[in-house]
């Protein structure tokens, strides 16, 4: 158990705004239970800090962080994401249980030391032992992220086929799910493993092309028994698209809209090549998009249509997917900078007030949360004591005031301003430089 606590930074992130003179108070449970100008004396002051609710990962592949330097050479010519897949799959063939812990240790490391509190983590490298289906690196993830102390959503992630109607082949035979009926076995097992105050699962049918389309069905009707969230990766490819609707006659997004409920539960992956019709229907049911910037530049997946997300009221969160780079503030960055390219103006993601950095913020916060299910992403009362604490003397952010700061942060600084950060009201330092 946290113990109580009055905190108290120079500016605190509320309302939208960064404003002084706010206490929060922190009970013994780790969840926020007063904000505001509190009569008690704080007992644990950031005189030099902002504090800000910590940042939520909505989409990560930890072991991926093994491949940083790593299929970034191209002596058959041009690369793309097929030829990057070849390399992800002789990093799986690698791996063992404690290579596997270390990269996930690593990997959460990373994320809390630039304020990422709460990780998604789409996890489908299932099996030490592909032979004997042990889902024995389900645990590893489990026992990483309760080691480094960040707070985990295992997003269980179900994984058939090859491609549409092709067998498992290579690395693949380590993610495989035989059945619906064993999955959910092991879903309710990992339920009943993780430590509820800091972990929970949700169900990842990984994509269409992975997944036979009954037992994506059968999977989402689990999901929706459960009242779990469910994430699926759509349309990141256009090879993908072309080959589902040479399939399935239509696309990956159609497809799942036409044959389960979709609803709030539900974030799309990507959604890299969704048109805007098909956009407007996913998020028009409620769903959500995930956009993992830093990623889908790195394997030149293209750059989601985003206007057409936000014109449809969508939902979006980010994601760190392959961790290739580790850095919340600098996906927020490249969130708004990947479409100012696309369409060659400034300020894409602005809200009705003409506000950039707050809109940005909250891909980060809320809607990470409130795709994972979450009770965290602000600092308001009821939710998860989870925050960052920004360090207000760092050279990038000489200069900023309390209107100019969340701006500058998003902007012009990244991790290295990440001085502390507490998740359920455990504070743990980052930067042991200052």
């Amino acid at each position: 158990m946290a113990a109580e606590q009055i905190i108290e930074a120079r500016l605190t992130y509320v309302d939208g705004a960064f404003a002084p003179g706010v206490r929060v108070q922190v009970d013994a449970a780790g969840r926020i239970a007063a904000v505001g100008p509190l009569p008690q004396p704080p007992t644990r002051r950031f005189e030099g800090c902002a504090l800000l609710p910590g940042f939520v990962n909505a989409h990560s592949h930890a072991f991926q962080r093994g491949l940083r330097g790593l299929g970034e050479s191209y002596p058959c010519g041009v690369g793309s994401f097929w030829t990057w897949r070849e390399a992800m799959y002789a990093l799986v063939e690698s791996l063992d249980r404690a290579q596997m812990r270390r990269l996930c240790e690593q990997a959460f490391v990373e994320m809390l030391a630039c304020g990422i509190t709460t990780v998604g983590e789409f996890h489908y490298l299932h099996h030490e032992d592909a032979g004997a289906l042990d889902f024995a690196f389900d645990d590893v993830v489990i026992e990483a992220a309760a080691a480094v102390g960040i707070r985990l959503v295992l997003l269980a992630s179900y994984y058939r086929t090859g491609g549409i109607g092709r067998p498992l082949a290579g690395g693949q035979r380590r993610f495989a799910t035989p059945s619906v009926a064993r999955f959910t076995e092991q879903v309710d097992a990992l339920q009943r493993r993780v430590e509820p105050r800091a972990q929970s699962v949700a169900i990842a049918p990984h994509s269409v092309r992975a997944v036979p389309p009954e037992d994506f069905i059968a999977l989402c009707r689990e999901a929706e028994a459960r009242q779990l969230p469910v994430h699926v990766h759509l349309e990141e490819q256009r090879r993908e698209v072309e080959e589902c609707v040479a399939a399935l006659g239509c696309s990956p997004m159609e497809w799942v809209l036409d044959h389960v409920p979709v609803g709030p539960r539900f974030t799309a992956i990507h959604a890299t090549h969704a048109t805007p019709a098909r956009l407007q229907r996913w998020l028009l049911a409620g769903a959500g998009v995930c956009l993992c910037p830093i990623t889908e530049g790195n394997l030149g997946d293209g750059i989601a249509d985003a206007p057409a997300m936000l014109a449809a009221g969508g939902r979006l969160c980010l994601g760190t997917d392959s961790n290739v780079r580790l850095d919340m503030l600098e996906e927020l960055r490249w969130l708004e900078f990947a479409q100012r390219l696309r369409s060659e103006s400034r300020g894409v993601f602005a809200d009705a007030a003409g506000r950039l950095a707050p809109r940005l913020l909250e891909s980060a916060t809320r809607c990470g949360a409130a795709a994972l299910g979450v009770d965290a992403g602000a600092i308001e009362p009821g939710r998860h004591a989870d925050f960052v604490a920004i360090d207000l003397e760092h050279p990038s952010l000489a200069g900023c005031t309390a209107e100019t700061l969340l701006a500058a942060l998003i902007l012009g600084s990244g991790g290295e301003c990440v001085r502390e950060v507490c998740v359920g009201g455990t504070w743990r330092a980052v930067r042991g430089d200052r």
